[in-house]
């Protein structure tokens, strides 16, 4: 790859890209996404998977040599997907964490029943009692989310989800049992019981600081911009990935 950009007179500039390439798959591009998550407004990625489709990769690595000649064609054309604000706040007045993700963010307890109060534009919605919480990004919708029975969200909408970890219900015990999609404009908060153990992920980022009090989440004003320059059909990439060809 580097012989062939350098070959068509492409720079290589880590510190200030135009255009992120990842070689990998999509692991490898949320790791580039969160290397370069303060230059959204100016980078666009591009994704290779050196094995099977991947939902963020849409050439594959015997196809170097057509895709350095597409980047020399346009550089112009890209297409935007919705990410995930997240806030996490402390006690005793410590400094809030702020990250973005592109698939999702989970908040767990180590050995024992997680319990949480939802929030939704602040009124409370419902006390939770279980394994955990996840919310994803409508791209992220097809990962985690979609193994606990969350649903695949087209990502031309501007929405995120949240869907529950083997919550508990029962008599005592109730929450919607249901993945519940929230709009652009509203947010959630999650505050959580006082207790030390909690492991909150934003992507493949674990974050184990102790005295969580709570987690905000809401769609993003920011976005991350892909390349276009031969980009696949969402719901081909659905079909390819979990049905295929029959």
């Amino acid at each position: 790859m580097k012989n062939l950009l350098s070959q068509a007179g492409i720079q290589i500039n880590e510190q200030q890209p135009e255009l992120v390439i990842s070689v990998g798959g999509d692991g490898t591009l949320l790791s580039a996404f969160h290397r370069y998550s303060h230059l959204l407004n100016e980078v666009r990625f591009l994704g290779v998977h050196t094995g099977h489709l991947g939902f963020y990769t849409d050439w594959r690595d015997y196809e170097l040599e057509e895709l350095v000649a597409s980047l020399q064609t346009t550089r112009e054309q890209s297409v935007s997907y919705p990410l995930l604000d997240v806030r996490i706040c402390y006690l005793n007045n410590k400094k809030a964490q702020h990250f973005f993700a592109l698939n999702e963010s989970t908040i767990k307890r180590a050995n024992r029943t997680m319990v949480a109060d939802v929030y939704i534009k602040n009124e409370l919605f419902e006390s939770f009692r279980g394994d955990g919480l996840a919310v994803s990004t409508p791209t992220g919708s097809t990962a985690y989310n979609k193994s606990i029975g969350g649903a695949v969200i087209h990502p031309s909408i501007n929405a995120f989800q949240l869907a529950e970890i083997a919550s508990l219900n029962n008599r005592v015990f109730r929450t919607l049992g249901s993945p519940m999609v929230i709009a652009q404009d509203e947010w959630i908060e999650i505050k959580l019981e006082n207790t030390e153990d909690y492991l909150v992920t934003v992507d493949q980022l674990a974050i184990t600081e102790l005295n969580i009090q709570s987690v905000y989440y809401r769609i993003a004003k920011e976005r991350i911009h892909f390349a276009s320059y031969r980009h696949m059909h969402f719901w081909h990439r659905v079909k390819d990935s979990f049905i295929g060809e029959g």
